[in-house]
């Protein structure tokens, strides 16, 4: 999720984040029953039925957060999505006439079982969960979003990679008669990310097919993304059209694009700074216009889960 202004964007055309986030805020400022401050128990009340079809057969999981998640409307509003704009409201607006079906996943390299899927088989084989994750973004905003979706380490035991396999790379649709956002150049299209084999198969680890138990919405990444929520947000490529298992680490689009901002590994980590801003403490959206930015943590707190991926790894040279 990022980030450096494309060159073709006038800075007129650009609201900054904080006047972006001062006038919602001040517009709610006044109400205190937004998404970020009701229990899971009250999520249904903040999602109008009209937002995408039920989602049956969601398990909840032990991995989620016990924090009260943001509301629909700030998820899917606000958000990186720059195959539909670099604006944060341009993925809702630009996305609305995306048409997620049909889609097929295309798996090459090193596993045994590769060739191309249509979703709905691709996606059969596995359980639905709910996971409660926080998410953390590399320009230090933060959610508590509410995905659906199926485990990335059960995919890829499915999928039998070979012991060549290292690493896990992703690749998004690339179509900008579909998607306007890559009629711009602020990235190389398509849209790359990347996953040791290791960190793939975390239990964290996630494809998203929903958001507050529906189906995911186009502005989200639909139908299918990646989530990683010991990672900044930049990481969770959307759209994704393919898998390949490599024994060299895949090139990224944000390590492309500017590899002293943006590294492959991308962990959230407080004492390492952007070279443009402090990563210290994070704005939580929707905490209303007063709420002080609260500290981040190490791995955005998923620490006791995946600091062992890493040991004796220099995580200021392995950013």
């Amino acid at each position: 999720m990022l980030i450096r202004r494309p060159p073709d964007i006038r800075p007129s055309d650009i609201t900054s984040e904080e006047n972006y986030l001062n006038r919602r805020d001040f517009i709610r400022a006044g109400a205190v029953v937004g998404g970020s401050i009701l229990a899971p128990s009250a999520m249904a009340a903040i999602v109008p039925e009209a937002h995408g079809a039920k989602l049956g057969d969601v398990a909840r999981s032990k991995y989620s957060t016990d924090e009260a998640p943001n509301s629909f409307e700030d998820i899917s509003t606000y958000n990186n999505y720059y195959e539909f704009g670099t604006g944060k409201a341009d993925p809702y607006k630009n996305a609305q006439d995306f048409e997620p079906r049909p889609w097929t996943l295309t798996v090459e390299g090193h596993a045994e079982k590769t060739g191309t899927f249509d979703f709905d088989d691709f996606v059969k084989p596995f359980d639905l969960e709910e996971r409660i994750y926080r998410m953390r973004c590399v320009e230090a905003w933060s959610m508590v979003i509410p995905w659906v979706g199926i485990s990335l380490a059960e995919v890829v035991k499915y999928l039998r990679p070979t012991s060549k396999a290292k690493f896990v790379a992703f690749e998004t649709l690339n179509d900008p008669s579909r998607m306007p956002g890559q009629r711009r150049r602020s990235l190389d299209w398509p849209y790359r990310e990347g996953l040791t084999i290791a960190e793939a198969t975390n239990p964290l680890s996630i494809l998203a097919v929903g958001l507050y138990g529906q189906v995911l919405p186009n502005q989200n990444g639909a139908p299918i993304r990646l989530v990683v929520p010991w990672k900044y947000g930049f990481k969770g490529i959307k759209g994704i059209v393919r898998m390949r298992f490599t024994e060299k680490q895949p090139k990224t689009s944000w390590n492309m694009a500017q590899a002293r901002e943006y590294g492959f590994y991308a962990n959230v980590n407080p004492r390492v700074d952007h070279p443009r801003w402090s990563q210290a403490r994070e704005r939580r959206i929707g905490s209303g216009l007063f709420a002080s930015k609260q500290p981040t943590l190490m791995f955005n707190g998923y620490g006791e889960e995946v600091a062992h991926l890493y040991k004796g790894l220099d995580l200021r040279r392995n950013f």
